[in-house]
């Protein structure tokens, strides 16, 4: 990860304690397939201030996290799995980290 940016992967295993897990002040943003597509250049505004990125189970997210999201976004139409949605979405942190510290990784 470029230098000034931090990835950590926490596991909550119940909605109802999402909250208690992710540091006040921190921008709350939700996948769900019914979120907004961003490109790389909009998703990496995400990355100006603090973010957690939460991601469902099986069965998805309640409505009540959805409507305490300030995002939700949408990593693609398709339903993944979890595991890939981790990948897919920590990828595309890095290309974001990249793109905002003008690392050639990104291109258009």
């Amino acid at each position: 990860m470029p230098k000034g940016y931090e990835v950590e992967r926490i596991a909550v295993k119940s909605e109802d304690r999402l909250a208690a897990a992710i540091a006040k002040g921190t921008r709350l943003v939700v996948l769900d397939e019914r979120g907004v597509d961003r490109s790389t250049a909009q998703f990496s505004k995400l990355l100006a201030t603090p973010s957690a990125f939460v991601i469902g189970g099986a069965d998805g997210l309640s409505e009540q996290t959805k409507a305490k999201a300030d995002t939700l976004l949408r990593l693609s139409a398709m339903t993944l799995p979890h595991a890939i949605a981790q990948l897919v979405l920590l990828e595309q942190i890095y290309r974001a980290a990249t793109f905002l510290t003008g690392h050639p990784y990104h291109r258009e």
